[in-house]
């Protein structure tokens, strides 16, 4: 899609792209009526497609909408294009800069209040997701986004819930364990457990968290950057590097709740 174009019955105006999602890309979409700025997350449709991820993402916003910090909806749907082009189409409120993006601005270093801050909400915010019975599975800075007005620019918000699957039955039954799993999610951020090739669970949702935040105290974790010429050689080396690693070096210098919640997170049980 291309800037000015106009969609979903003239209604919006896209104004430019902001970047993608783990499905389809996000656009700044101006709502023509009222002249509010929105975010539009984009997918192409595609044909006998059994799962709409888009349309999947939107039932799991909506069943947290009210209940933590999520943008809200306002669209989705279906858009053909002129060309004959199908994409689904998700339009919701335009948030903030992520933590990513903050970061850098800070020149890749939080203090440890700033730290502390953004912790109590990220654990907050999973546990409200977990509560809904959904796992996210792809926790990184650029999922969590400060809001875009005065009154909530120092909540976070929990978004991108492409990846993201129910971990239990709505009669309470947990999934069951299994291995061999190609690694969903972020490989800098995952849970060594992920790594291994095992079903993702809650803990491996904290474990990334606990990645994240002393991503945000160090500016870097030790197994970043490493080389590999293939995705697969990457992602091997970062999963010996990540187990090697042991959680003492990894919170050397830091706060020993730190520690304490790497050791807890690591120790947890698949249910």
């Amino acid at each position: 899609m291309e800037e000015g174009q106009e969609i979903l019955d003239k209604r919006y105006k896209i104004i430019k792209r902001l970047g993608a999602g783990a499905f389809g890309e996000i656009y700044k979409v101006e709502k023509k009526k009222t002249g509010d700025f929105l975010a539009a997350k984009v997918e192409k449709a595609v044909k006998n497609q059994k799962h709409i991820m888009l349309f999947w993402e939107s039932k799991l916003i909506h069943k947290l909408r009210g209940k933590t910090a999520v943008p809200n909806l306002h669209f989705v749907g279906d858009e053909k294009t002129e060309d004959g082009k199908m994409y689904h189409v998700m339009v919701m409120d335009m948030l903030g800069k992520s933590l990513e993006d903050l970061f850098q601005e800070c020149r890749r270093k939080f203090d440890l209040k700033s730290v502390l801050h953004i912790a109590v909400q990220m654990i907050q915010r999973i546990k409200v997701v977990h509560e809904e019975r959904i796992i996210h599975r792809d926790i990184k800075p650029d999922n969590f986004l400060v809001g875009g007005t005065e009154a909530t620019k120092n909540t976070v918000y929990i978004i991108d819930f492409g990846l993201a699957k129910c971990y239990k039955s709505s009669d309470g039954e947990h999934i069951q364990f299994r291995d061999g799993k190609n690694l969903t999610g972020t490989a800098r951020y995952a849970s060594i457990n992920t790594h291994i090739g095992y079903e993702q669970s809650r803990r491996d949702d904290l474990e990334c968290i606990g990645h994240v935040l002393l991503y945000f105290l160090k500016g870097t974790l030790p197994w970043q950057g490493l080389p590999g010429r293939t995705k697969e050689e990457k992602y091997a080396n970062i999963k010996k590097n990540k187990k090697e690693v042991t959680v003492e070096e990894l919170c050397k210098d830091q706060p020993e709740e730190f520690r304490e919640f790497m050791h807890y997170c690591r120790g947890l049980s698949f249910t």
